[in-house]
């Protein structure tokens, strides 16, 4: 079946894009880009690609072949997404080699002339690799609520009944993928409907894209289930509206940055041997559609198991444990999620008025990007409020205890650097205050503990009250982190 393209995506020189013009024009609209000249100086695009331009692929076995690592055989489909093996990157790459070997026989011009099945994708190499510094997240994609968090906590607080996911889902959100030509990803849109950036390392991808107005052609009639690969027969029976999606189609280099928006459906081909670097994100630009994905994702759970709910003993808690296996967090994580992310953008923009001149501090970008930031928090946790029977009261956050905990100062001091580097703050003097930040101490005046989203709107109401009236400087201690 042929699928309609209806445009391609556009290119920019990400050196010569700003951040806010970054954020009001692809993340605030939701807007695909591919942005060349951002990777230039990566170490990886150095020791991971050998003199022709294809992977180096005996580097990664000397250096990371001990690895295990989940293998995606793409010819093989396994419920909704294509089979998982786990192996080493040293038997993934014996595979990879067997396969080219074969293709040079058949060509002796070969450079990504192989057809592997095997797909080696979301592998956490930052977090096995701390101290090898392959690349550094470009400022443009900075504002990375999601892998910020995962350096200090675990997506799951119940970490006893989760503990089997969190290999899969709670470690970071950071991945490399490698894949001969002719390795693919079947259609679907990303994880939590973060955005995602994807960089090719080598080699070249072709990607197909379907904005989120069109996202309901590619289901069944009853939202279940959707197409796996748009260049199958798709069934006109079982999926009506799929002849009337518009495609748009995007063909990324090797260098090149490509930049997913929320919610958008993709499928997507290594046109050649292929390394990318890709992390997933969110931020206050695409809270609300976070939000919307985990209520309808909680309503499908409910309705899955309600011939139970009579015999359980505890419906919701068996409700909460599926929500968490399914899409990677429930109702209990995300509220602890932006509760700490709350605080500790309040503790920043308090922080920010102790060490400038509060007219200042209130006009800074990094400032007011803090208050934005607290703003859209405030907005979802009006939304959680107005949810009947929301269960989030199991677990709760103390703030005096957050607040003298080590993993929330480095939590603070590592959203106080990313957010100085965004703004193109440049100092090493700024960079270096965040060594230090302000905990706010008189937030525990009112109320020690935060167990609701009334709560937490209370938290920024009182916070944005004292910044107003220019009393924070009273109510600030500095603390060496």
């Amino acid at each position: 079946m042929g699928i309609e393209i209806g445009g391609g995506i556009e290119r920019i020189n990400g050196t010569e894009l700003t951040y806010d013009a970054f954020a009001e024009t692809f993340l605030a609209k939701n807007l695909p880009v591919v942005l060349t000249h951002l990777t230039d100086d990566w170490r990886a695009r150095r020791d991971w690609v050998d003199e022709n331009g294809c992977p180096n692929l005996q580097f990664f076995v000397t250096h990371f072949g001990k690895s295990k690592v989940h293998v995606a055989d793409c010819d093989t489909r396994e419920f909704t997404d294509q089979k998982r093996v786990e192996m080493s990157v040293a038997e993934f790459v014996e595979h990879w080699i067997e396969d080219s070997t074969e293709g040079k026989l058949k060509d002796a011009s070969y450079c990504g002339k192989a057809k592997s099945n095997l797909y080696l994708k979301d592998w956490h190499f930052v977090k096995e690799y701390p101290q090898y510094i392959a690349y550094r997240t470009p400022p443009l994609f900075g504002d990375d609520w999601l892998n910020i968090y995962l350096d200090s906590y675990h997506m799951h607080e119940d970490r006893d009944t989760f503990q089997k996911y969190d290999q899969i889902s709670c470690s970071d959100y950071r991945f490399v993928y490698m894949g001969a030509k002719g390795s693919w990803t079947p259609l679907h849109a990303d994880v939590f409907r973060s955005y995602s950036w994807s960089a090719n390392v080598c080699g070249r991808k072709r990607w197909l894209f379907l904005p989120p107005s069109q996202s309901h052609y590619v289901f069944d009639r009853y939202m279940k289930n959707c197409v796996y690969d748009i260049f199958e027969d798709v069934d006109d029976t079982k999926f009506p509206g799929f002849k009337k999606t518009t495609w748009l189609e995007c063909i990324q280099e090797p260098g090149e940055i490509i930049f997913v928006p929320s919610g958008w459906y993709h499928q997507v081909y290594n046109l050649e041997d292929t390394i990318s670097i890709n992390h997933n994100w969110f931020n206050a630009y695409n809270l609300s559609r976070v939000w919307d994905l985990l209520w309808k994702d909680y309503k499908d759970t409910e309705e899955s198991i309600e011939d139970i709910r009579d015999i359980c003993d505890d419906f919701e808690a068996i409700c909460q444990r599926n929500l968490a296996a399914n899409t990677g967090m429930n109702f209990i994580d995300f509220f602890m999620f932006m509760s700490r992310f709350c605080l500790g953008n309040v503790v920043l923009l308090h922080t920010c008025c102790e060490e400038s001149k509060p007219e200042n501090a209130s006009s800074s970008a990094m400032a007011k990007n803090l208050a934005s930031n607290l703003s859209g928090i405030r907005e979802i946790m009006l939304t959680m409020k107005s949810v009947d029977g929301l269960a989030v009261n199991r677990v709760y956050l103390d703030l005096k205890a957050t607040m003298e905990d080590p993993h929330f100062l480095k939590f603070c001091r590592d959203m106080g650097r990313t957010y100085t580097m965004i703004h193109n703050d440049d100092d090493e003097e700024e960079v270096l205050y965040w060594e230090e930040v302000s905990l706010v101490t008189g937030l525990t005046d009112y109320k020690t503990e935060i167990c609701s989203p009334e709560d937490v709107v209370d938290m920024i109401d009182r916070a944005r009250s004292c910044l107003c009236l220019h009393e924070c400087q009273k109510k600030i201690v500095t603390v060496r982190v």
